[in-house]
């Protein structure tokens, strides 16, 4: 199963996507990265189709198809009945061109197939004593009733599907034959590694086209209206039901779509809640037109109904019913291998994520999961992170930031693009006299502080660091810097108050300019004195004044 559903791992990047889509939660997180469960994977393609790194991938088979027409055994094609929607205007007899160009034998509709399943399903309701009968063409609904709803496996028709049947048929007839199915589904790859004897291999409709590209054949738009082919409705909402003959009075027949829907009809039938009831189960909302493989992911599901309607027949294909033998099958339960823990051991991983009463428990869905205490279970079955948990993350992420702000011993004031301000920290409340933040919250930031630079940081884009100035109002001297926040949308200010360091400088230059003083002072006495002892020694005036002069500039360097 988990050969032909794939994870690129380089692609996942902590989005939870896929286990927001996934109906039962079959995927693990580890690093950062989705790895699909096996055990527990019905195969819905869900993750495939929402993952927005195109992270899922499914297995590549042309390469073995290929092998299997080059064996030289005739290679039939059984064409999945949705083909219609998804090859818009191109009916059988174009398609089985288009494919024998490729070397295939022959190609069929897999609604032949359809059309022996409908009446297994009609014999079952009239000569059988049965109470519920669910479908069995849907292997993504055949895996959840195996794995998750085993006890409801008495309900599973025993029945094969439309796919094994025709592969089978195909067999009967050309004894040497080898088959292929082509359709929308993701599951049909792992029911014909079920069904080896029956299935050689599985296409998707989009590997199909990727060969016909790399051929070069173009489809012929086409269509021969056939009015046996009322199987041809199998692929759409109540498809199987509206080629049944509805004809055992004491049945009630019903049509469900999704695998959400499904699950919710299991829980009514464990709980005893349906009898005498025939319920059509698809796992893809729309059925299978609206499978996980449909060409381009497109969801277009009138254009897609009406494209079935219009080439579906009012009778039943001409079809030689198989003995009731060859039908048959047998499903049996898959084991899940799965731990509980203890509601001590949930509170305990409550706890670890921030949870420690119900009202912290959001139940966002952000992880995946719908509610904390799901997620609880998950990390502690090992399929989940607390990491996982964004809101926890967020508060933790605020908390410790908030924690480097409140503790910062620099000011730190924010403004958004129209200047009002947003944040203060205790240290700007100190440096600003201002008592509450509250009081300035929201307002202008020309109330508590010159607005000129932040309006010129917000019209050049370009921070300014370090900005020596004075705060008159507040008589503070501060290092500013003014930057903006990488949207653009926030501006921030951080002020480191140098008042000492300022004071203290301007002390130093007061006692220098005063010490300049005194030592013109000296200088001027000391000429009188040395112009005398000049003229008694004969040493000139001017020498003594440059020594005099080189002096008082090393008193005023210091």
């Amino acid at each position: 199963m988990a050969s032909c559903l794939r994870l690129k791992k380089s692609n996942c990047k902590n989005c939870y996507k896929c286990i927001r889509h996934c109906p039962v939660k079959s995927i693990r997180f580890s690093a950062g990265q989705a790895h699909i469960i096996d055990d527990e994977c019905i195969l819905c393609g869900h993750c495939f189709v929402v993952c927005p790194q195109n992270a899922k991938q499914i297995v590549d088979d042309i390469e073995k198809v290929r092998v299997l027409i080059g064996s030289g055994d005739p290679v039939v094609v059984s064409l999945a009945p949705s083909f219609i929607a998804n090859y818009e205007g191109v009916g059988i007899e174009a398609m089985r061109e288009a494919l024998k160009a490729l070397g295939f034998h022959d190609a069929e509709e897999t609604a032949i197939g359809a059309t022996m399943v409908k009446r297994e399903y009609d014999r079952m309701l009239r000569e059988e004593n049965r109470d519920i009968v669910i479908s069995s063409c849907c292997h993504s609904i055949n895996l959840l009733i195996r794995k998750y709803y085993p006890e409801q496996l008495q309900y599973l028709a025993d029945v094969v599907s439309p796919m094994v049947a025709h592969c089978m048929d195909i067999k009967r007839r050309i004894p040497s034959a080898k088959t292929v199915f082509v359709g929308p589904c993701v599951a049909k790859k792992d029911e014909g590694e079920m069904y080896r004897n029956a299935v050689d291999a599985v296409l998707t409709f989009e590997e199909l086209t990727r060969w016909f590209e790399e051929e070069h054949i173009e489809l012929k738009h086409e269509i021969v209206p056939n009015e046996q082919s009322r199987a041809r409705f199998f692929p759409t909402p109540g498809g199987i039901l509206k080629t049944m003959a509805q004809d055992s009075p004491e049945f009630t027949y019903m049509a469900l779509d999704g695998v959400e829907n499904c699950i919710a009809a299991l829980d009514d039938i464990a709980q005893g809640k349906v009898h005498k009831c025939f319920i059509e189960m698809s796992a893809c909302m729309g059925s299978c037109i609206g499978g996980p493989v449909m060409e381009k992911y497109r969801r277009s599901p009138v254009n897609d109904y009406m494209a079935v309607a219009t080439f579906a027949g009012r009778e039943d294909f001409d079809v030689s019913q198989p003995e009731i033998s060859m039908m048959k099958q047998t499903f049996v339960p898959i084991e899940r291998p799965e731990k509980n823990p203890s509601e001590y051991e949930v509170m305990e991983i409550l706890r670890e994520m921030g949870k420690y009463k119900p009202s912290d428990e959001l139940n966002c869905g952000s992880c995946g999961y719908d509610t904390c205490r799901e997620k609880a279970v998950a990390i502690y079955q090992g399929k989940a992170e607390i990491s996982m948990c964004l809101p926890f993350l967020k508060e933790k992420a605020e908390s410790f930031s908030d924690a480097i702000v409140r503790n910062s011993p620099n000011a730190l004031i924010v403004v958004n693009d129209t200047f009002e301000v947003q944040q203060l920290n205790e240290a700007a409340l100190k440096l600003l006299n201002i008592r509450f933040a509250s009081d300035v919250l929201g307002d202008q930031v020309v109330r508590i502080l010159d607005p000129r630079v932040f309006m010129d940081v917000r019209r050049s884009g370009r921070g300014v660091y370090n900005q020596r100035v004075y705060l008159a109002e507040y008589q503070r001297y501060v290092d500013e810097t003014v930057v903006p926040a990488e949207d653009g949308r926030m501006i921030l200010c951080i002020m480191h108050d140098v008042t000492a360091e300022e004071e203290e400088r301007q002390r130093r230059e007061e006692i220098s300019h005063q010490t300049v003083e005194v030592a013109d002072k000296v200088v001027e006495r000391q000429m009188l004195i040395v112009q005398e002892i000049a003229s008694l020694l004969g040493e000139t005036t001017a020498e003594t004044k440059i020594a005099l002069s080189k002096l008082k500039e090393s008193i005023i360097d210091e």
